[in-house]
């Protein structure tokens, strides 16, 4: 009897174990998608992301470890270089050992790490209620949910407001109050990020996208930038750098020289990220022109423009030991008490709509309401897992076409081809 009844139990703790086994991919008893799964660990976690030039994360993340006192979470910072951020992130993934089990990754980096099969799919959970759409797709990857949005960003035209009453809407206008205003001045007039480095691509592709083209479609698998519309967005800094509306410094431009040069009042006109402002704004040495700015939406042919969309991801690596700490954590920066933290503490853009008519934050960074708008009319870069073949081509041809090396149409056609070569590439 007694042989019976082990021999039962056996079989019944063997079968319950296997049940378990069958049972390792799902969310854990009918949890929702993203939601922390039952066989998921929790514990300490540790959040690789790019320098905090604003100094003020390690205070958010503190609110968190207060009340998570077996759940910490680590800051680990890396570089202030995108490219070498990057390569750690890659290096790290490749290893599989977990050690970022959180990265802050640049929008354009969720297709190529989840195409590795490097994330975790985060699900709805990831998708607060109130995020703005253009911002929620930068998340994705295959239609479903890889990276939750965590800050984003949008180009904005900055302008001398104490000697441009109305900041100009078109192209034309631009190139007229360089003749009226900043020439007789002796001043530079409009300059932008020309370096060939990842700010070239978001400038031709803003140029592209605001005359109504497109460089690629059908998430990065259809080549579109032969087109008209692409040569004529092209071909408007072309022109910019010949005819002085562009001066031939901002070839070498990235966003700190354009930066300095507004500050120091050589530069009418500037398009720039949000950050620029509140340093702008800053008493000092460095900036002579704290109160004779404002900021407006980009021109472009015929209204204003397209920004580029820029932002960061917070993504959960596949080899994280306590993942359902980082799905819980990941949330709580997503939140909107958290989203209004970044946004008044690190001058970071949120991802929460209603935000960016928050009275408070308004008040504090007046820049909200044009930085609204240039998100929701944003487009993102080519969405694909070979990115970094196609920022390539798209820098090399503009750059080339810049330097009067080649014509615009020479360029285009250069820049579909290598770009349908980088769409095909496994």
């Amino acid at each position: 009897m007694r042989r019976t009844i082990l021999k039962s139990a056996l079989v019944a703790s063997v079968a319950a174990l296997a049940l378990t086994s069958c049972g390792g991919d799902d969310d854990g008893g009918g949890a929702a998608p993203g939601a922390p799964k039952a066989q998921e660990a929790r514990g300490p976690i540790t959040f690789a992301t790019g320098k905090d030039t604003s100094g003020k994360l390690p205070a958010i993340l503190d609110l968190w470890n207060k009340d998570h006192p077996t759940e910490q979470v680590k800051l680990l910072e890396l570089s202030d270089s995108a490219d070498a951020q990057r390569s750690s992130m890659v290096q790290n993934f490749q290893a599989k050992t977990g050690t970022y089990d959180v990265v802050n990754a640049d929008v354009i980096w969720t297709a190529e790490f989840a195409a590795r099969g490097w994330l975790e799919e985060l699900g709805d959970a990831a998708a607060p209620q109130g995020i703005i759409p253009a911002v929620m797709e930068t998340g994705k990857f295959d239609n479903k949910i890889y990276a939750a949005p965590w800050s984003s960003d949008g180009g904005m035209l900055y302008y001398r407001s104490d000697l441009v009453p109305t900041p100009p809407k078109t192209w034309d206008e631009l190139k007229q109050m360089c003749t009226t205003i900043a020439k007789p001045k002796g001043m530079d007039c409009f300059a932008g990020q020309y370096k060939q480095y990842e700010g070239l691509t978001v400038n031709a592709s803003e140029a592209i996208n605001s005359a109504g083209g497109d460089v690629m479609k059908n998430s990065g698998k259809e080549v579109a930038v032969d087109s008209a519309e692409a040569r004529k967005g092209l071909e408007f800094l072309v022109n910019g750098f010949k005819d002085g509306t562009i001066p031939k410094a901002a070839i070498t431009y990235q966003e700190e020289e354009g930066r300095r040069s507004f500050q120091q009042g050589k530069l009418l006109f500037l398009r720039n990220w949000p950050y620029v402002y509140n340093l702008a704004t800053k008493p000092g040495k460095d900036s002579v022109i704290q109160t004779k700015f404002k900021v407006a939406p980009l021109p472009g042919p015929d209204g204003p423009g397209a920004s580029t969309l820029g932002g960061h991801n917070l993504a959960l690596s596949k080899f994280s030991k306590n993942k359902a700490t980082a799905r819980d954590w990941i949330k709580f920066m997503q939140s909107a008490e958290t989203q209004k933290r970044i946004t008044a503490d690190m001058g970071l853009a949120p991802v929460l709509e209603s935000l960016y008519d928050d009275p408070a934050l308004v008040k504090d960074k007046p820049y909200l309401p044009v930085l609204k708008e240039s998100i929701l009319k944003a487009k993102v870069r080519p969405v694909t897992p070979n990115y970094n073949a196609v920022t390539l081509a798209i820098q090399k041809h503009s750059y080339a076409a810049l330097q009067g090396q080649k014509t615009v149409d020479q360029a285009i056609k250069d820049m579909a081809a290598e770009l349908d070569a980088a769409s095909k590439r496994s």
